[in-house]
């Protein structure tokens, strides 16, 4: 397992599956999740969560493009297609692109 800090307050958390890593960059105010985690669960739960995929490192989930976005994601200004950087940028308190 390893966890590092990324962007200005999150912590990036990388799980070796085997077959694949399962990624996560947590901040504050929500988190963006590789398809290893299950987006229903998040929206059901009110979380704030968007999921990046094909990302095999933290480098790879900023530079990807959001795939999806749960509703609590949205009002925060979340939007598919956005970079997981951008996104980050959201759930850190600052503003990502439009």
């Amino acid at each position: 397992m390893e966890i590092s800090k990324i962007g200005k307050s999150s912590t990036g958390i990388k799980i070796d599956m085997g077959n694949a890593n399962l990624l996560l960059i947590k901040s504050d105010k929500g988190f963006i999740m590789c398809g290893y985690l299950d987006m229903e669960t998040a929206e059901r739960l009110n979380d704030a969560a968007c999921i990046v995929r094909g990302v095999k490192n933290f480098d790879d989930m900023l530079n990807a493009g959001i795939a999806k976005v749960t509703t609590k994601a949205k009002e925060l200004g979340i939007k598919e297609g956005m970079s997981g950087k951008d996104a980050l940028k959201i759930f850190e308190g600052g503003e990502g692109k439009d």
